[in-house]
């Protein structure tokens, strides 16, 4: 590998997106995978700082998307007449040229020949252009971008150390109404390659109602045009700018993958969204040498994401419908796991497993308009958890995905079962704390997404013993609210911690 493929020294600033509920999961899997530094995390984005080449931040699973950060802005205070707030954003978000050219030159140096666009065969430059004269009118002539760049490090190199010798006395008023005469000299397109670019702009909050998500992305791929002399490309760029605006902050980054984090290209037929999965198999305690049961494997996802994961363990998936562990069989054979996961037809309540046999018990339990027969589970989850409770040794992980109206039902089981623990409080301060967080989460949860994810996040940093109750020698551990797009679920843990009461 070249000198200019090389990681840089110097740590770098990233920030991945994430699924509502999952940037617990993104701040601590960047942490222990990358060993990152200054890991923050807002609604929907976990910022960080890593020193890592691109086959490790491909490892990343819980995520979405991940990016270079470019700029994290606070809120703008926009003007109230639309050109001056268009104005406002354009400087915000394209000033300081050394800031854009420094972030490109990081980029380029972290791709290699698999995800580097330059090293693919490109289209006829006809349909590039086609394309690009309908976005931008009166466009003028670029020299065209050729895979055989390969002085584009170089060429960024230069650009830099012209801007840098400057000492930011250019670089005052980036977008003059008339450019000054220093800047008609010496543009920064004569002294900066040309490349092709395309803008993903999403705005929200006041910004949204003000100015379209189309109308931002166009001024600033106009001011790129003009500052730098790029081209712009709607299909083929090589480079892509992602741009949110929003009333809490608002960032600018570019891709650092071609692909998203969250794109499984081993999942043939699609069941639960991989990350989630992910999530869940990194709170069960995974190590080697561990015995893996899901008792309603579905399409396989839990197991799947677990054995890439944990690839020295044994895993055993059960699911009553044939269709479905065909299903399985088809992402297990993708996957490479057949010699890892093992399948079975079997019934969640009649588990063909000895008693005090499995390490961890991990399960998506049905629930939601994709399943009918909600009041079947229902009916059916108490027998189910005590098939698993009995399948688990002492010291074992159950984790499972449940909706908050499931989960409700299993409390309302366990503070009347006579095989509860009450270790943690009485009987009637358990129903008391129940009723309390079944009225704050319906409050909660009546709100907008960001609200709804608040308010899931206040309740999980609630006393768990305000949560969770004991079923039987199942002690509460912790619990996360998360999305799957319309439906709100919510993944819970238990440990198991002693043997009483199972024969």
């Amino acid at each position: 590998m070249s000198e200019a493929r090389e990681m840089p020294a110097v740590p770098t600033r990233y920030f991945s997106t994430a699924g509502r509920g999952m940037e617990y999961f993104v701040a601590q899997e960047v942490k222990n995978k990358l060993s990152a530094q200054e890991v923050e995390h807002v609604s929907g984005k976990v910022f960080f700082t890593a020193n890592s080449d691109l086959s490790k931040l491909k490892t990343l699973k819980s995520g979405e998307r991940l990016f270079l950060l470019l700029k994290k802005l606070p809120p703008l205070s926009l003007p109230k007449n639309k050109g001056r707030g268009l104005y406002t954003i354009k400087q915000c978000v394209i000033g300081e040229p050394h800031c854009w050219l420094d972030t490109v030159s990081v980029w380029q140096n972290l791709q290699d020949k698999e995800d580097n666009p330059f090293s693919l065969k490109r289209k006829a430059e006809e349909t590039q252009t086609s394309v690009t004269s309908k976005k931008w009118k009166e466009e003028p002539t670029y020299i065209p971008v050729h895979a055989e760049c390969h002085h584009f490090k170089k060429q960024i190199d230069n650009a830099l150390s012209v801007i840098h010798e400057d000492h930011g006395n250019n670089n005052k008023n980036i977008f003059p109404e008339e450019p000054a005469e220093s800047q008609k000299k010496m543009p920064l397109a004569n002294i900066q390659p040309c490349i092709s670019f395309r803008v993903s702009c999403r705005c929200s909050g006041t910004v949204a109602k003000r100015f379209t998500s189309q109308e931002v992305g166009r001024v600033i791929g106009i001011a790129l045009i003009k500052q730098f002399g790029w081209k712009a490309d709607l299909r083929n760029p090589y480079l892509e700018i992602f741009v949110h605006l929003n009333d809490i902050y608002s960032v600018v980054g570019f891709p650092v993958l071609r692909h998203p984090l969250a794109s499984r290209e081993y999942i043939q037929c699609t069941g639960l969204r991989s990350t989630v999965a992910w999530a869940m198999a990194s709170l069960a305690e995974i190590h080697n040498g561990t015995f893996v049961v899901d008792p309603m494997c579905g399409l396989g996802t839990i197991l799947i994401e677990a054995a890439k994961e944990w690839p020295d363990v044994h895993y055993l998936g059960f699911d009553i419908n044939p269709s479905q562990l065909q299903g399985t069989y088809e992402n297990v054979r993708a996957a490479n796991l057949l010699d890892k996961i093992s399948l079975l037809k079997a019934n969640a309540v009649n588990v063909p497993s000895p008693t005090f046999s499995v390490d961890v018990v991990i399960s998506d339990v049905p629930f939601g308009k994709k399943f009918k027969a909600t009041k079947d589970v229902k009916l059916l989850l108490p027998d189910i958890l005590q098939e698993m409770e009995r399948v688990l040794r002492v010291g074992g992980i159950l984790v499972l995905l449940l909706s908050q109206d499931l989960y409700n039902h299993i409390n309302g089981y366990s503070i009347h079962s006579p095989r509860i623990n009450r270790n943690l409080s009485s009987g009637n301060d358990d129903i008391s704390k129940l009723e309390i967080v079944k009225r704050t989460y319906e409050e909660k949860m009546k709100g907008s997404p960001t609200e709804i994810l608040s308010g899931m996040q206040e309740i999980a940093q609630e006393p768990l013993t305000s949560k969770m109750t004991y079923f039987g020698s199942l002690m509460p551990v912790e619990f996360h609210g998360v999305s799957l797009g319309v439906t709100e679920a919510f993944i819970y843990k238990w440990k198991k911690i002693s043997s009483a009461g199972l024969k």
